[in-house]
């Protein structure tokens, strides 16, 4: 049976879980998932599961926070004043925010806390710190 090779584009269905069960993720009621074995586009550790599968065979990893997405920066969250916030949008507590940096990369936040002064923001990606369990089918090598 062929295994995907750097440079094939594959087509996946998965699933993805927390640890308590929760699900994140899945593309079984979409189209499958398709990338470029190799390119970087996905995190490593499900790349990596899916280079040891077949066509047709399927399989369920978990992958540590370091795999997956990183553990938690403490330095990627921040308080900024409250008039920083655009105009007009009610905070709440876990939405996400845009910002664009000085040189026009858009960052996400996510609203941790915030009071009269000062937003909490977190720009950690929101499963950061987490196990991440996949079950991985791979549909085509195409």
């Amino acid at each position: 049976m062929q295994k995907p090779q750097a440079g094939d584009t594959v087509r996946v269905h998965y699933t993805g879980t927390l640890e308590d069960g929760t699900q994140f993720d899945s593309s079984r009621e979409a189209e499958p998932l398709e990338f470029a074995m190799g390119q970087g586009q996905l995190i490593a550790g499900f790349e990596n599961a899916v280079a040891d599968l077949a066509v047709g065979e399927s399989c369920t990893v978990t992958l540590s926070p370091e795999e997956a997405y990183g553990e938690v920066n403490e330095a990627m969250i921040q308080d900024v004043p409250r008039e920083m916030m655009p105009e007009g949008v009610e905070l709440k507590a876990g939405m996400m925010l845009q910002g664009r940096a000085d040189d026009g990369r858009v960052d996400n936040f996510t609203v941790v806390s915030f009071n009269d002064e000062h937003v909490k923001l977190d720009a950690n990606h929101p499963l950061a710190g987490k196990a991440l369990t996949f079950e991985i089918e791979l549909v085509a090598i195409v």
